[in-house]
């Protein structure tokens, strides 16, 4: 009770990142009642930085930008009164080196708890394994897939889960904040694959977890 945990979520351009921080930040504020903060290391899009600040004004939530490892500590420092930081981070490419390089730089600086590689459902499953075989410098604990609403074809994307050891923390289903995620159990894939007209999901994949 009371110990902070600081939960980071990594992954490539365009997979929702920020938006869904925003629903986790608002989902453990107003239902969780717990004392929330964010901070930023996307200092590569302005946008990103002024969409992550909008949501943290309308939730009145603590935020910090922090634009090298060195800032790190006096960022968190500054966050003390929280107990759950969300970190957000920069899109990076799976092929590139030295930009994921740099994003484990900032990690190793943050220390979270928890990694969760941001995903999106409509990637196919050649783009999702290259994107797990980047982001595996970074060593994430988890993934959350997002777009499930956006794709009628999960089987390529959770066919390339599989085996992976990388359990399935929630799943998102739209842009509204903060409602549009969910819990990623059995029940809440089964009910979006039979939305979707796909009965089957591949055996062996990890059980399912979430922000603790």
């Amino acid at each position: 009770a009371g110990e902070r945990r600081i939960v980071a979520l990594v992954g490539p351009t365009g997979v929702g990142k920020t938006t869904t921080i925003a629903k986790l930040a608002a989902g453990f504020r107003l239902e969780a009642r717990r004392r929330v903060a964010l901070l930023t290391i996307d200092t590569f899009r302005i946008a990103a930085v002024q969409q992550l600040r909008a949501y943290a004004e309308i939730m009145d939530l603590p935020m910090e930008v922090v634009q090298n490892p060195e800032e790190m500590g006096g960022a968190l420092e500054r966050l003390g009164e929280a107990d759950l930081v969300l970190v957000d981070t920069a899109g990076r490419s799976p092929r590139s080196d030295s930009r994921i390089e740099q994003l484990h730089g900032m990690l190793l600086a943050a220390r979270p708890d928890e990694t969760h590689l941001v995903l999106s459902a409509t990637s196919s499953r050649e783009a999702t394994q290259s994107i797990l075989d980047g982001f595996s410098a970074v060593r994430p604990t988890a993934a959350i897939l997002t777009k499930l609403d956006e794709t009628p074809q999960l089987a390529g994307m959770l066919g390339a889960l599989e085996g992976r050891a990388l359990p399935l923390s929630y799943v998102t289903t739209g842009q509204q904040v903060p409602d549009d995620i969910e819990v990623a159990d059995a029940e809440t894939l089964v009910r979006n694959l039979l939305a979707t007209h796909i009965l089957t999901i591949p055996m062996g994949l990890s059980g399912c977890r979430h922000v603790a």
